[in-house]
């Protein structure tokens, strides 16, 4: 049996953004599905521009840990944000 995309890997790319956010989501999960929690591995390591970002973000925190805020705020903020 041969197989005949209807996309190409490319058109596919070039659709994602044109989507909503809960068919991200369900492309996120069926990935996470398909590969397992290997998101991030040793084939895709931060760049060093990444890593000295967290870097100083978490002695930022550690500096002044009463600016964080909870997880469920920051959620409620991102999305009146976005306007979910």
């Amino acid at each position: 049996m041969r197989y005949f995309p209807a996309m190409s890997k490319v058109e596919i790319i070039e659709e994602l953004p044109k989507l909503t956010p809960a068919e991200r989501e369900e492309i996120r999960l069926k990935l996470a599905e398909l590969d397992g929690n290997d998101w991030l591995d040793e084939d895709d390591p931060l760049t060093p521009d990444e890593k000295a970002l967290l870097d100083s973000r978490i002695a930022a925190h550690e500096k002044n840990p009463g600016t964080a805020i909870p997880w469920d705020e920051f959620e409620a903020r991102l999305k009146r944000r976005l306007g979910e």
